[in-house]
């Protein structure tokens, strides 16, 4: 059992990871192993909603890690996503780079066990916790929760060791995350599969 993580933050081995590796620390201990993909400095392109990844089920942009996380996700058995707060909301680039992990491929991630964590200075936490969730609850993956918003504080990584509730808060994720993890393995196991989706039927409000 694996869970893919994703460090958004431009710093490898920052607050965001600090935060992730307090997760993947705690999953370790329930026998379940974690990879984290650092997104990087480089430029990610946003989604340009062209349709090509329907036909092939990739991103047209071959310049970034997004195609190979794809490739990662479909085989992990959860996700977590860790982003810097900027401006309470997540960091640009890790949105487009998820914008364009999840457009119109969510289908192979339905199910997966999924959760966020963000860090900041001061504030603008919840804002950011809210936003990457919508990428999870749209896709049909459930939201693994914790003792309170998966969020930690501090300018430096030895900032975020300080945040003895921080830390707590992504122990108990990862003791939640593998739980559920475990749960369903447990259920697939016994003959309990998901539910199977019924056909989309996309409206507008035109009509």
């Amino acid at each position: 059992m694996a869970v893919l993580m994703v460090n958004g933050s431009p710093h490898p081995r920052g607050c965001t990871y600090t935060a992730l590796n307090e997760v993947a620390s705690q999953l370790k201990k329930h026998g379940i192993e974690s990879e984290i993909i650092h997104i990087g400095t480089g430029p990610v392109a946003g989604c340009i909603s062209c349709g090509k990844c329907g036909e092939t089920g990739y991103c047209i942009f071959k310049d970034d890690d997004v195609n190979a996380t794809i490739d990662k996700l479909k085989t992990a058995e959860g996700l977590v996503v860790g982003s810097p707060v900027y401006y309470a909301a997540p960091n640009g680039a890790l949105c487009a780079f998820l914008d364009r992990l999840f457009f119109m491929k969510s289908d192979a991630y339905a199910f997966k066990p999924a959760a966020c964590v963000v860090n900041c200075r001061r504030g603008g936490a919840s804002a950011a916790f809210d936003r990457l969730n919508k990428y999870f609850t749209i896709s049909r993956m459930p939201v693994v929760s914790s003792q309170y918003w998966n969020s930690t504080h501090g300018f430096t990584p030895d900032d975020v060791r300080k945040d003895l509730e921080g830390l707590q808060t992504m122990r108990t994720l990862g003791d939640n995350m593998a739980w559920l993890i475990q749960c369903i393995a447990a259920g697939k196991a016994a003959g309990i599969e998901p539910p199977m989706p019924e056909p989309w039927i996309p409206t507008h409000f035109i009509r």
